[in-house]
């Protein structure tokens, strides 16, 4: 809506406000997911965004459409991963790889929000695989060429592993995935000169 001094936004085009906004309830609603769960309580998110519940409901009418919202959300972030310089390509790895299973715990509720939309899901999740796999890939090289990692660790096979992972979230509030996550990137590191032959 527009007023007198206010002119409408280009078709197609979003308000700079509105774009905040919808950054800061999408990165809020991601934290609650992770912490609580896609079924957690919208009073919640407003809580942790400092936004009022009319405002998510304005942007996001319905669950399944902030829970879609915000998986596309964390498939960009995952997808444009800036590595910080001053880390090493292994420690790079290891923070994608939490961020990723973060993503992963509001994937696993993306099938029940979208109900019967098993078309649309595995839409996403295909997508979700096409964008993410190679950046993963690129992060595994990168370690390997460093010499923090194995160079024998396929991409695909490493992004189930991680999935596999991930699953006793759901069903067991004390599972501690990053731990076991942790156990995994460990196991990827590359031994000391000479441990193999002992």
């Amino acid at each position: 809506m527009s007023t007198a001094n206010t002119p409408p936004a280009p078709a197609g085009r979003k308000r700079s406000d509105v774009r905040r906004n919808e950054q800061i309830l999408l990165d809020a609603a991601a934290a609650v997911f992770v912490r609580a769960g896609v079924d957690a309580p919208v009073r919640e998110i407003a809580a942790e965004s400092g936004l009022g519940m009319g405002t998510i409901y304005r942007h996001f009418p319905t669950r399944a459409d902030l829970v879609v919202a915000v998986f596309r959300h964390q498939v960009d972030a995952l997808a444009a991963h800036a590595a910080p310089a001053a880390d090493t390509p292994y420690e790079v790895l290891r923070q994608w790889v939490h961020q990723f299973a973060d993503f992963l715990v509001t994937k696993h509720g993306l099938a029940e929000a979208m109900h019967s939309d098993q078309a649309g899901f595995e839409s996403l999740h295909n997508e979700f695989v096409e964008r993410l796999l190679p950046v993963l890939d690129r992060l595994l090289k990168a370690s390997a060429s460093a010499g923090c990692t194995r160079a024998d660790v396929r991409a695909y096979d490493f992004m189930l592993a991680i999935g596999n992972l991930c699953i006793g979230v759901e069903t067991f509030p004390d599972y501690r995935a990053r731990h076991m996550i942790d156990l995994l990137l460990a196991g990827l590191a590359r031994t000391a000169p000479g441990a193999e032959r002992q």
